[in-house]
Formats: C-alpha cells, structure tokens, sequence
C-alpha cells in the first residue's frame, strides 16, 4: 500500500480555491484536506460548509473534512450533505466522543478524530472500533506553515499497534503539520499511511513533482 497524499488547501490561493483543488487531482492527489476552523477552538478563522460543497462539484476526490471547532455535533449534518467524505472531530472538542462518532457514521461517511500533539493516544483506547481514521497533530493546529514535531513519532507506533490489537486494521492514520519530503518517510515508517500536506505541495514551484516526492520518500516503508 502506498503513501496516500492529501494536500490541505489552507495552503492554497484562496481566491481560486476550485482551480487549486484541481491542480492537487492531475497531479495524483489522494485526497483534499479541508481545515475548517472557527477562531474559538483554534486561533483562526477559515471556511464553512458552503465552500466543502463548492469543492465537491470540482473534484472527484475524497474530500477530508477536519473539524478544529467547538462543539462540532452541530455542524455534522452540514458538513455531510456539503459532500465530505471523511468527517474529523478533535478529541478535546468532543464531552461524548463515541456518540459524535457513531453519528458521522449514521450519515454514511467515515469517522476520524485528531489528537493534539500533546494529548495522549489512550484517550482513544475506548473509541478504536468506532474510527476509520485518527489525525495526530504534529504541529499546534491552527496555522500553517509550523515546524514538525518530531515528539508524536512513538505516538504514531503506539496508535498503529492500539487499532490492529483492537482488530481494527482497516482504520488510517494521518499525520498533518510540518510534512516534507523528510518527515512523510518518518511517520511513514512509524505506521501513518496518509500525509497532510500544505506548504511542501502549494508553495512548491512544481506541484506534480511534490506530490510524487511525497510518495516516493515513503513508499517503501508504509506498513502493510
């Protein structure tokens, strides 16, 4: 199985977002990483539920909505008919996190939780069937453009061996922040099997070239 890539467009140029989506698809995206953020959870303020169903007339991609908002249960149901495929809430926004999980399920798309860089991986230990995605967070979430930290690698390893313990192998994991070339193969080898990636993708001269470094740097060393 290799690296799957999704490009987060709060890199990108807000001004042609559909233009920018579509750049990340021809040049073999996975996915569309989509920040949305309300300057309460997180220290800024992004997009809403009509521009996901903007995005979703421009691209086939699975679009990987992650939710760094307060009290997130009242927007799932926007977020879901805007067109997300994957609906991530945040461990520390969420006072009943298995109902908010089971309800992104009930509206027929996948369940994923982000962790802060310093909130821990057995805050998850009773929720692990109920994920098909976790998104650790190696950098502060909030703006782009941080620098990687390299303290959630065990982290990672220990997530990776708590879901196939559980028996829940299908589930992904994520890492977003700081994601070069370099550091896609370390969480690569530490068992993540997608990438956010911002600034390494949209502020690259060559986008097709980015996305296929990205890859080719962690190919070999996705876990199976």
């Amino acid at each position: 199985m290799s690296l799957l890539v999704a490009p987060s467009i709060l890199s990108a140029d807000f001004s042609r977002l559909g233009e920018e989506v579509r750049r990340a698809e021809n040049a073999q995206a996975d996915w569309i990483h989509v920040d949305v953020m309300d300057g309460h959870f997180v220290p800024n303020l992004t997009i809403g539920a009509p521009v996901v169903k903007s995005l979703r007339g421009c691209t086939h991609l699975p679009l990987d909505v992650h939710l760094m908002i307060t009290d997130p249960d009242r927007y799932l149901s926007d977020f879901a008919n805007a067109g997300a495929d994957y609906i991530t809430v945040h461990q520390e926004a969420c006072t009943h996190l298995q109902r908010t999980l089971a309800h992104i399920r009930s509206l027929g798309k996948k369940a994923g939780v982000a962790l802060n860089p310093a909130t821990s991986e057995e805050t998850l230990r009773y929720v692990l069937q109920d994920l098909d995605l976790v998104l650790v967070m190696s950098v502060n979430p909030g703006f782009g453009g941080q620098k990687f930290i390299a303290e959630i690698l065990p982290k990672i390893e220990r997530l990776r061996r708590m879901l196939d313990e559980a028996g829940n192998q299908a589930a992904k994991i994520s890492v977003d922040g700081g994601i070069t070339a370099a550091t896609a193969k370390l969480v690569a080898q530490s068992g993540a099997s997608v990438v956010v990636a911002g600034n390494s993708v949209y502020g690259a001269p060559d986008i097709n070239k980015a996305v296929s470094e990205l890859k080719a740097q962690a190919a070999e060393t996705v876990r199976k």
